[in-house]
C-alpha cells in the first residue's frame, strides 16, 4: 500500500503541478476565458487513464491463466520502462519545466482552443497512462486488489492537495530534491516489479528457471507475516526468488539507481567579455 501510495503521489503530483502551471500561467495573462479547454483536456486525460485501468483489469480476468500471466509479466516490464524513463526525464527537467510548459501555452494560443485541450490532455494524460500501468501491474503482483488501489488513491489525493496549495502559494519546498528522492524509492520499488514480472513470464512457460530457486526463507519470513505482507507491499519481496528474477533485480537496480543519484554535472559559467 505504502509503495502504492508513493506511486499516486509521485505521479498526481507531477500531474498537479503541471495543471497548476498552466491556469496560473493563464490567469496572469489574463486568459481566463481560455481555463475551459485546459479543464476539459484535463478531464479526457483522467477519464482515459481510469478507461485503460478498467479494461486492463476486466479485460485480463477473461484470459486463460497462462495468457493473464504472459500479459502481466510484459506489461510489469513495460511499466518499469515507463517508469524509469519518467524518472530521470523529471529530474532532468523539473528545474526549467516552468518555461517549458509556458512555451507550448503560448503556441497553443496561438493556434485555438483544440491546441489548448490538446496540451492539457498529452501533458496530465502521460502520468495517468504510466499511473494506471504501474498500479495495474502492482495490484497483479501483490494479489490484492484492495490496498493497492487504495493507496494509490490516497496518493493521488495527497497529489491534488498539494498542488493547490502551490497554486495558493502556501507551500515551498525544494522541487528537485523531492522528485530525487521520491524517483530513487520508486527506482527500487520498479526493481520488485521487474522481477515479479519475470516470475510471471516464468509461470507463462515463456521464460526458463521457475523452480530454480537462488534461495528459500519463508520459514524465517513468511509471505502471510504482517512484515512479510509489508515487504512485498512495499517492495514486492519473495522469499524464494528464481535466480533469473533476482538476476534481474540487481542487474536493474544497481546501475539505474547509481546512475539515477550520480551528482548531476554542474553547468558551466557564462564567457565574459
Amino acid at each position: 500500500m505504502l509503495a502504492n501510495y508513493l506511486i499516486g503521489l509521485r505521479e498526481g503530483l507531477e500531474a498537479s503541478l503541471v495543471v497548476c502551471i498552466l491556469v496560473a500561467y493563464l490567469v496572469k495573462t489574463d486568459n481566463r476565458s481560455k481555463l475551459p479547454p485546459i479543464w476539459l483536456g484535463v478531464g479526457i486525460a483522467v477519464g482515459l487513464s481510469l478507461a485503460v485501468g478498467a479494461v486492463l483489469q476486466f479485460g485480463s480476468s477473461q484470459l486463460t491463466f497462462e495468457a493473464q500471466e504472459a500479459l502481466g509479466g510484459a506489461l510489469s516490464i513495460v511499466a518499469v520502462g515507463l517508469v524509469t524513463w519518467m524518472v530521470f526525464w523529471m529530474r532532468r527537467t523539473a528545474r526549467h519545466l516552468k518555461a517549458e510548459l509556458q512555451g507550448k501555452l503560448n503556441e497553443a494560443l496561438a493556434i485555438g482552443t483544440g491546441a489548448l485541450v490538446a496540451t492539457a490532455f498529452l501533458a496530465v494524460g502521460r502520468e495517468g497512462l504510466e499511473t494506471a500501468l504501474f498500479i495495474w501491474s502492482a495490484v497483479q503482483s501483490t494479489g490484492d486488489g484492495a490496498q493497492p488501489v487504495l493507496g494509490a488513491a490516497l496518493g493521488l489525493f495527497s497529489a491534488v492537495v498539494l498542488g493547490w496549495l502551490f497554486y495558493r502559494g502556501a507551500l515551498r519546498i525544494n522541487l528537485a530534491k523531492f522528485f530525487t528522492w521520491t524517483g530513487a524509492l520508486l527506482v527500487v520499488v520498479a526493481a520488485g516489479v521487474l522481477a515479479y514480472g519475470i516470475h510471471d513470464l516464468q509461470e507463462a512457460d515463456l521464460l526458463p528457471g521457475l523452480d530454480d530457486r537462488l534461495f528459500d526463507i519463508s520459514a524465517t519470513i513468511p509471505p502471510d507475516s504482517w512484515y512479510g505482507t509489508l515487504l512485498k507491499g512495499i517492495f514486492n519481496f519473495q522469499p524464494n526468488p528464481s535466480v533469473l528474477q533476482a538476476t534481474a533485480w540487481a542487474l536493474y537496480l544497481a546501475p539505474v539507481l547509481f546512475w539515477f543519484l550520480r551528482p548531476q554535472p554542474a553547468k558551466e559559467a557564462p564567457a565574459t567579455a
